[in-house]
């Protein structure tokens, strides 16, 4: 030390100054530097005790296995669906495989399909009709704990003048010629994407109700109905993309990579009316990565709001004419991280102000556009306003690079997309409604341990489509998915857009 103040005696007063303010520099870089570790380290902490990701098992390989046949069987359905367009060659004639019966201890209900006449139609004719026997065909059904047998018994009704045999025939179901009923089927698929229960727990469960019915089959009906409800997700996009405003979002979702057996992220998309349109409803779409191109190739030539979060993908499609609405919740969360970590009195202050937005926000939810647009700007612009300049100001205050100036810099940046909400009633303050929508799935990663493939991600997020806008619409996913299942084979294409979870009623059942 009297080394060091003995060389400083002979530096002038300009090198002494200079020194000092390298020596500030550093000082204040390092502090910046201590203060982004203790704020990370803070939210290490905090994320230390949150669920983790299930490790791989003995299970992984059966998993993956359900996957595949299900693939198999949604491939089946579409060829199926193919050869039987007109001029379509079929290839290959299909075997059918021989059913064994459904075991006789389960109770049986019969239901009779008689014709609505008894004398014979023949024109000229108009003998009665004689009974001469019956085909009988059983579909298992299912109510959770317990399976039945419905017995659907065809009389055989023949005109002994013209030899001719009549039946009253029976409306198609989703699998034809298969066993299941449309309500064991909607079991089958609540259990996998909504309670996310992997299809060997569900035989598991099923033998403890008395038929362990094998994975493989549940896979393929799993397949089947994949296919056959696209058709209404498709509908369902359609009418998300002629709304205004929108939101989006997404998550990460491990799959599998075909060849190496490995898992590598893929991610969900969630796109969502605005929380104050009049439609509720959410479309998930499965995408093997994060890149901007799917969100592009989702909306197409939609041009509105969109509600979303400050990631880079969606900047492509701002720039082409969408309208960024910012999310003022992200903005909020960072001083809450902040006051969270060290309570910053900056942090502190920032988060009363958001606190005064939402408490507006809240009184003018249930009211229409004309009038919260007229309350935002009388009563929200002003404590926007008051933010944003002591932002500006607090940000002069604070070295580069810490966690206060990234959580001022943040707000700063996208100001105008986070004050937009306040020139437009209709635009939502923040993106919480399509977060919402998308931690169902986030839960549920833990039970799916991964996805099978890209096609198996798809069809679960068609089906998961479907099971959360039912939800958000205040029905029972399982009533739903039984009643539309049940008339989706024999319901016009023209007029799908009646089963779409916000137009179906109850009582159309």
């Amino acid at each position: 030390m009297v080394v060091a103040l003995q060389s400083l005696e002979h530096l002038s007063a300009d090198q002494l100054r200079e020194m000092a303010a390298r020596l500030m520099t550093q000082l204040r870089h390092q502090g910046a530097l201590l203060e982004k570790l203790t704020h990370e380290n803070s939210l290490l902490k905090r994320m230390k005790f949150a669920a983790q990701s299930e490790r791989f098992n003995p299970e992984q390989k059966s998993l993956l296995e359900d996957e595949i046949e299900a693939d198999l069987a949604s491939f089946a359905t579409e060829i199926d669906a193919l050869q039987q367009e007109p001029g379509t060659p079929n290839l290959q004639e299909k075997k059918q495989p021989k059913r064994l019966p459904l075991p006789a201890h389960l109770p049986r209900r019969d239901i009779h399909h008689e014709p609505e006449f008894t004398t014979c139609r023949t024109p000229g004719c108009g003998c009665p009709l004689k009974r001469i026997g019956e085909d009988v065909a059983e579909k298992l059904d299912y109510v959770p704990g317990v399976f039945s047998v419905e017995r659907h018994i065809r009389g055989k009704w023949a005109c002994t003048q013209c030899e001719t045999i009549t039946q009253a025939p029976v409306d198609a179901h989703v699998i034809d010629k298969g066993i299941p009923t449309a309500g064991l089927l909607a079991q089958v698929l609540v259990g996998k994407y909504a309670d996310h229960l992997p299809l060997y727990r569900q035989e598991t469960i099923f033998g403890r109700a008395g038929l362990a019915i094998p994975r493989s089959t549940l896979a393929q009906w799993v397949g089947t109905c994949g296919v056959r409800l696209q058709p209404l997700v498709d509908a369902l996009k359609a009418e998300i993309l002629q709304h205004r405003v929108l939101h989006a979002d997404e998550t990460p979702v491990a799959m599998l990579k075909p060849g190496d057996g490995k898992t590598h992220r893929a991610y969900l998309w969630a796109y969502a009316p605005g929380a104050f349109e009049s439609m509720k409803a959410v479309v998930y779409d499965f995408c093997e990565s994060r890149a901007g191109e799917h969100a592009r190739a989702f909306l197409g030539k939609w041009r509105g709001s969109l509600t979303c979060d400050d990631f880079s993908g969606y900047k492509a499609l701002i720039a082409s004419g969408v309208t960024e609405v910012g999310c003022l919740a992200h903005a909020r969360r960072k001083f809450f991280d902040l006051h969270a970590a060290n309570k910053s009195q900056i942090a502190g202050f920032a988060l009363q102000q958001f606190a005064r937005v939402y408490d507006i926000e809240r009184e003018v939810r249930d009211i229409d556009a004309t009038q919260r647009q007229d309350i935002r700007r009388r009563q929200t612009q002003p404590v926007l306003d008051v933010l944003h300049e002591w932002m500006r100001l607090q940000r002069q205050k604070v070295p580069d690079g810490s966690a206060t100036a990234k959580a001022l810099d943040y707000s700063l940046r996208r100001w105008e997309a986070l004050t937009r909400f306040v020139d437009d009633g209709q635009l939502p303050v923040d993106n919480n409604w399509i977060e919402n929508q998308i931690r169902p799935i986030a839960i549920g990663r833990n039970n799916w341990l991964f996805a099978g493939s890209l096609r198996a991600g798809q069809r679960a997020a068609a089906v998961m489509s479907l099971i959360q806008s039912a939800r958000m619409n205040g029905h029972d996913p399982y009533v739903y998915l039984k009643d539309v299942l049940t008339r989706l084979p024999m319901h016009k294409a023209s007029q799908i857009e009646d089963l779409l979870p916000h137009r179906w009623q109850p009582d159309a059942i």
